[in-house]
């Protein structure tokens, strides 16, 4: 997936790119040099820039050697094929008077991003579990790898667009399964609709209700977190709007998002919605689609929250928002059992996919599982609920790669007289391409065994 264009932020569009957006200008030229990811004893090379380390710091070599393989740019790629197929889609949905699209779309954006950008801009709570070290890839206290691409929102509606699309890789530390990988792709939108355009034929009506005032004090921002609305999740709208503004943009967001997944999935598709909640968007929902006799989850989306566009410069606006993962699409869509697949250079699986045709992917052969269990006894006060187990799954991820397939917690256990705790993992070898030994596995089991031990001081059983 190194196939790598570089092109200005605007390509593809039918507009220019706001000339003093340069911040992204930036980012996109580190994007053309590489990441260079260097992680020294002190700091962290990343994108031709610096960081210092602390005690926030946990990215890992593994995660690192990710960067910059933008499987969603590789052409005749599953990932790259589905974003095509939805830019298309909005590029058709939404035209100007002269006949070119509305959207613009940035697919290439660097993944670091400020907590600010990632949090903060989009009202998650201070306290909100997502922001955890245990769940993100923390560059510093002041920096990660984005967990997701709504973290670029906010900086694009300030450069002064109101209909894009982003698409790029996003990092979060999770479990080890078929259906989880520490790097997926996500595809991000936001379209503002202006009070004149909302209601054109109707302009005696408004936005927003008579009494709403700004929460803004003299223009400048305030903590999302302690504005009154942050605690309000009325489903049906925020206080600020009316009835009717919400209802419009409501219909016009569930029309666009329902033709998208008949684009995809055909005309016939059984779907659903389902009330949601998100910190940015207010009244929010989740688009759920009947496959294989089972409703599955394809997007969140919701009317953005009023407060995001105030404090980034719009005013008498309303705006809907939608995020949906790339690969939970391509795996329904081309039948793919197992995301590491996604990640794998064998010609095999790539030849399979070409010329934006949707084809069922046919398992290159079926290798063999290993499976070796490992048990340890952790330090001296510290309980099993005190443990975060990502940090084992990076361990196991860092150490023995993509020849994982699943780690299960199997067992937990509190010695009744000295009082320690002990866990016990199921971890399944399997090779994508060749069939492993047990020889084999056992040598990369120990190593895990040997580098949990150095990094937690936890004792194998």
């Amino acid at each position: 997936m190194l196939i790598f264009s570089f092109r200005p932020l605007a390509s593809r569009v039918g507009r220019p790119f706001p000339v003093h957006f340069c911040r992204q200008g930036e980012q996109l030229y580190k994007r053309h040099y590489g990441s260079q990811a260097k992680i020294n004893k002190d700091t962290i090379d990343l994108y031709r820039q610096q960081y210092v380390r602390d005690s926030w710091t946990n990215l890992t070599p593994k995660v690192l050697s990710h960067l910059d393989r933008n499987l969603h740019l590789q052409r005749n790629h599953p990932l790259s094929i589905v974003r095509e197929k939805i830019v298309k889609y909005f590029y058709g949905a939404y035209l100007s008077p002269r006949g070119n699209p509305l959207f613009s779309v940035y697919d290439n954006l660097s993944p670091v991003v400020s907590v600010e950008q990632n949090f903060d801009q989009l009202l998650i709570p201070e306290d909100h579990p997502s922001r955890a070290k245990s769940d993100c890839y923390y560059v510093n206290k002041d920096y990660l790898l984005r967990a997701h691409t709504t973290a670029h929102q906010v900086e694009l509606i300030q450069a002064g667009l109101d209909n894009f699309l982003v698409v790029g890789d996003v990092y979060r530390r999770d479990e080890i399964d078929a259906t989880h990988y520490p790097v997926f792709h996500q595809l991000d939108a936001v379209r503002i609709v202006h009070q004149d355009k909302l209601f054109e034929r109707n302009p005696e009506l408004k936005i927003h209700e008579t009494h709403y005032k700004t929460h803004l004090s003299n223009g400048s921002p305030t903590t999302g977190i302690s504005s009154p609305l942050a605690d309000c999740i009325d489903q049906h709208k925020q206080p600020c709007h009316t009835l009717e503004a919400v209802k419009l943009c409501e219909h016009e967001m569930k029309k666009i998002l329902v033709g998208m997944v008949q684009k995809l999935f055909g005309q016939d598709i059984k779907y659903r919605w389902v009330d949601g909640y998100f910190p940015f968007t207010q009244p929010s929902w989740e688009l759920e689609i009947y496959f294989n006799d089972n409703w599955l989850e394809i997007l969140g989306c919701g009317i953005s929250r009023n407060e995001i566009l105030e404090r980034a410069g719009v005013q008498n606006s309303i705006a809907y928002a939608f995020g949906v993962g790339l690969e939970r699409l391509a795996m329904i869509l081309f039948d793919i059992p197992d995301i590491r697949l996604f990640w794998s250079t064998d010609s095999g699986f790539l030849n399979q996919f070409r010329d934006d045709r949707i084809v069922k992917y046919k398992p290159i052969s079926s290798y063999p599982q290993c499976s070796n269990d490992l048990s340890f006894w952790l330090p001296e006060g510290m309980s099993a609920d005190q443990f975060a187990l990502n940090d084992f799954y990076d361990i196991v991820r860092s150490v023995a790669g993509d020849i994982i397939e699943q780690v299960t917690l199997i067992d937990r256990f509190t010695h009744p007289k000295t009082g320690k705790s002990s866990l016990c993992f199921r971890i399944v070898y399997r090779h994508m391409e060749r069939t492993l030994t047990q020889t084999e596995v056992n040598v990369v089991h120990a190593k895990i065994g040997s580098e949990l031990v150095a990094t937690y001081n936890v004792s194998i059983r």
